[in-house]
């Protein structure tokens, strides 16, 4: 693993198919001892995935029609 003059950590790619990153990901860091441990955070907004599974749409739209009801008063 190398470090940059930014102090920028390059995980090798092993590292990351061990623990499943398959993009960027945040994380956070903590220091035990003289060990530096990196922990992947959860995303904000895949902990909303599935959340409104089954929700269902009260009203449709019909999109055909939508310029009928857009309001061009203000053009």
């Amino acid at each position: 693993m190398a470090v940059t003059r930014q102090w920028q950590i390059y995980i090798p790619e092993e590292v990351r198919e061990a623990l499943a990153w398959t993009k960027p990901e945040k994380a956070k860091v903590e220091i035990k001892g003289k060990t530096i441990v990196v922990i992947p955070e959860e995303s904000k907004l895949m902990r909303l995935a599935g959340k409104y599974r089954g929700v269902a749409v009260k009203k449709k739209v019909d999109l055909s029609k939508i310029r009928d009801r857009i309001d061009y008063s203000w053009l």
